[in-house]
């Protein structure tokens, strides 16, 4: 019997990795801020605070045993960044960098991405939008992988702007 694949969120407060999960399950209800630990089918959503205040790390290091994958969302209309560089090998799952609110005016996917992939030496970035359903499939489809080789070669068969496969010169 295989284990069902399961995803952590973890963000800044307003990040929008509520909202995201709401979309990626196809819940039509408006997010409400999280105030603790959510476990919502395959996805776990995580307060904010979680990777806010160094203090919770702990609570993201006994949560990610329940997990295969691991989201870092990154908002792009904002200018900080709130993980430590290489922040994803301190956790040993398989990463996926989310770039949120493509869709946004104020948003900077560029700055966002390039944020992520100091955070993440190595894994899928996809850029999304929850409102519009962009870059919703992808993760679906890279969630559903069992390893990073797995999500790089479904990456270059898909041929899909939304998302790239980073790897640094360097480990």
């Amino acid at each position: 019997m295989s284990k069902r694949n399961r995803a952590m969120m973890l963000g800044s407060i307003r990040a929008g990795k509520s909202t995201l999960t709401h979309a990626l399950l196809g819940y039509k209800a408006k997010a409400m801020k999280t105030q603790s630990l959510t476990y919502e089918d395959w996805i776990v959503d995580t307060p904010g605070e979680y990777t806010e205040n160094p203090m919770f790390y702990k609570n993201i290091m006994a949560t990610s045993l329940e997990v295969t994958h691991v989201l870092f969302i990154q908002d792009p209309t904002k200018k900080k960044v709130i993980f430590p560089p290489g922040f994803s090998k301190g956790l040993n799952k398989l990463p996926i960098g989310v770039v949120t609110k493509a869709d946004n005016e104020e948003a900077d996917v560029d700055r966002a991405v390039e944020q992520l992939k100091k955070v993440m030496p190595k894994g899928p970035i996809v850029v999304t939008s929850a409102l519009q359903g962009q870059g919703l499939d992808v993760i679906r489809h890279l969630v559903a992988c069992s390893s990073l080789n797995e999500m790089k070669d479904l990456i270059e068969d898909m041929e899909n702007e939304d998302v790239i496969f980073h790897e640094t010169l360097y480990k």
